[in-house]
Parts: C-alpha cells; structure tokens; sequence
C-alpha cells in the first residue's frame, strides 16, 4: 500500500503535537512495515526536527511564509465584523491549499491530513480541493476555539461561521478521525453523516533521539512524584499541590521520604514558583528538552501526574498519556468527570476527581504507600496503547470497519 501523510508538526520537543506525529509515523510503519509511506511537512518556522530518525520513504519540507500583506490586514478589520469571516484566516488557509493543491493525490491507496494547535490549517487548507476526497483528516483538537475545554473565547458570529466551514470540510472528507471523546463530540458538533473513527495517540521511542541527560533533575528523595507540561485549559495543578502539602504537614514521613518535581510552562508559572516557595519538598523548574523530560519521568520519577484539562469535561486525550504508558510507572490522572482517562483507566486507584482535594489526597496517599514497597511495573491503561491494538485500531479507519 502507499500512504500519504501531510503533517504540520514533527518537532522533537516543545509541543506534544510533534511527538504524537512522530509516534504515529513510526507506529504507522510497524503496522504496514512493506507500505511506502511519503510525508509533505508543511511547516510554519525553521526548525530541528530529526527527520532522519522518521522510518519513511520520502519527506518534503516546506517552510511557509505566512506573513499576512498590510492590505489584507487592514480591510480585515472592517471585513469580519460585516460578513463574519476573517480575511487573515483566508489568506493562511490559501497558502497551505496552494502546497497541497500541487500533491499528486492519485497515486496513493491512503491519505491522512494531520491537524497540529487549535487552527486546524492544513485542514481548512484542503477545503474544495480534489484531494480532500481521498483523505483521512485527523482533529487532535475541537475546532472551533470555543469549543475547547476551559475556553474563555466567546460564542461569536465568527466562530459560528467557523462550524459552518468545517463541516463543508468533513462533509467533502473521505472520513475523520479523533481521539474517543473528541470523535463523539465532532461528529454530533458538525451534525456529521459518516462515522467519525477512533484513533488514539501513540509514542515510539524509536523517533527520538533521547542521549542528551545534561540537565535531568537526579532525585533527591525516596520517591519523587513528577508533573511535566502546561498549565493551561482549566488544569488545576493548584488542588494538587495543595493536596500534597497538607499530606506532607499531616505526617512527616512523607517530608522525609518525598518530593514533587514540576516542570511547568504557562501563565500562572510564577505565581505558583511564589505559592510554593516556602515548601522544600516542591520543586518548581524550567522546562526542560524532550530528552531530559523523557528521562526523568522514565528514570527517576516514581510516580508521574497527569493534568487533564477542566474543570467539567475533557474530550481530548492528553499528549503524554502514551508516553507514560510506556513508561510503566504508576500514575494519578488529575480529572474531571466526563474524560478521556476515565474511559481508558480501569483501576480507579490512578485517577481523582480534579474538584475533590480530598479524593487526590488519599489517591497520593496510597500511591506513595505502594511505591514505597514495591517498584514493581504498572499498567494503568493495560494494552490500550499497544502496537496491536493500533493496528486493529488503524485498520478500522483505512477499511471502515466496525
């Protein structure tokens, strides 16, 4: 079989996007190891991205410029308040179409156009095109904005003339695919005829090159608990620490015995450094490269934290998920009611309710007691993220079976 797979995201390390875009290549090619499988990267800035380590036939990148002309922006201001359409949206959406206007589509059995942030251009990109009715178009995110959990954007003429143009875009697709959740809300959001598939997001160590240790945090305690992401999209990582201060005040085995290790990038990063300042056992550090992040949840972390986002529902699949799968540690997914974790973690010991300081303090609690006895291997998502179940997985969305 040939595969085609437009990408807009392979970066090493920065963004989760470029790691599940990566991963899915590599599992992508175990699944079909004699496929030829060809990738247009369609990027927004220079960057290193390892291309070398991708186990494909062929990859084109292509930097694109999307400087929005000063004409364009100026009749914008007044264009989109009239007629509910942005114009600079228009124009980013053109500059991708043109690169992918110029592919030929035909010689492949199987096209994916991968979706990377909350704009969704390569898709929006594809609107009209031949190509779109041959491809797989994949949302790793809710589109619009508004749509996302713990937006603050408002409900918008503009955002509902988004809708409207998405679902011209699913309508012309061969089909769509998403995480479980998100497929299941996409698909009733844009009032969809065809199914909207599951695919979850994959890691492969194969992908990246994970050598570099100059800067991993060695720890420091017995069991050293770790959070590495951003704190963005209603995740409260202000419960959780919380949590774990009154455990540390409450019995002093815990300070000494304990530390929570945080690598955090968003907003709020300094008010939480300010909070904390006074704890010992928390330690708030810049962010790290992949590498280094990989390293010190897979080698020195006993027990890693997962932040979905909230506070009433997560349709996404958090881009560590299958990361920490691999790395067979215990972990506590922080969350909401209605999620994504609570349909893959069957053991309820590895996952709190993201409102109940109460609830992820025993969670903690009995997490740090289990692994002060044993470091035997867990498996929170048992064979979820496997490369057996993604090829059943895949070949449900190639073939449009059930």
């Amino acid at each position: 079989m040939r595969f085609l797979v437009i990408e807009q995201d392979l970066r090493v390390w920065g963004t989760s996007q470029g790691i599940i875009s990566r991963s899915f290549l590599a599992k992508l090619r175990k699944a079909y190891p004699q496929s030829i499988i060809d990738v247009v990267y369609l990027k927004q800035s220079d960057s290193e991205d390892r291309l070398d380590l991708l186990p494909v036939n062929s990859i084109k990148a292509y930097v694109l410029d999307l400087k929005i002309p000063f004409y364009t922006k100026w009749v914008n201001k007044f264009y989109w308040r009239f007629f509910h359409v942005s114009l600079t949206r228009n124009h980013i959406h053109k500059i991708f179409g043109s690169y992918i206007a110029k592919i030929d589509y035909r010689q492949y059995d199987h096209i994916f156009i991968r979706s990377a942030g909350l704009d969704c251009e390569t898709i929006l990109g594809t609107k009209d095109l031949p190509i779109l009715k041959k491809s797989i178009i994949t949302f790793n995110e809710p589109y619009p904005s508004f749509w996302c959990t713990g937006s603050t954007s408002p409900l918008t003429n503009l955002e509902l003339f988004k809708v409207k143009e998405m679902f011209e875009v699913v309508s012309q697709a061969k089909s769509c695919m998403a995480t479980e959740i998100l497929s299941e809300d996409l698909q009733y959001l844009y009032g969809s005829r065809k199914k909207f598939y599951n695919l979850p997001h994959q890691y492969d160590e194969s992908v990246f090159d994970l050598s570099d240790v100059d800067n991993v945090f060695k720890k420091n305690s017995k069991i050293m608990i770790s959070y590495q992401g951003a704190i963005q999209f209603g995740r409260n990582v202000k419960i959780l620490l919380d949590a774990y201060q009154e455990l540390l005040e409450n019995n002093p085995l815990y300070s000494e015995n304990t530390e929570f290790v945080l690598r955090l990038k968003g907003t709020d990063r300094k008010k939480l450094v300010d909070k904390y300042l006074k704890c010992p056992n928390i330690k708030i550090l810049n962010f790290a490269s992949f590498s280094d992040s990989c390293n010190e949840q897979m080698h020195e972390a006993d027990i890693n934290i997962i932040l979905e986002n909230g506070p009433l529902y997560c349709n996404v699949l958090v881009g560590k998920a299958p990361f920490l799968a691999a790395t067979q540690k215990p972990i506590l997914s922080i969350s909401p009611e209605r999620s994504e974790m609570r349909r893959l973690i069957s053991d309820p010991k590895y996952i709190a309710n993201c409102n109940d300081k109460e609830e992820i303090k025993q969670k903690l609690e009995n997490l740090i007691i289990n692994r002060m006895r044993s470091d035997e291997a867990a498996y929170p998502f048992g064979d979820y993220f496997s490369d057996e179940n993604f090829k059943v997985m895949l070949d449900k969305v190639l073939f449009g079976t059930s």
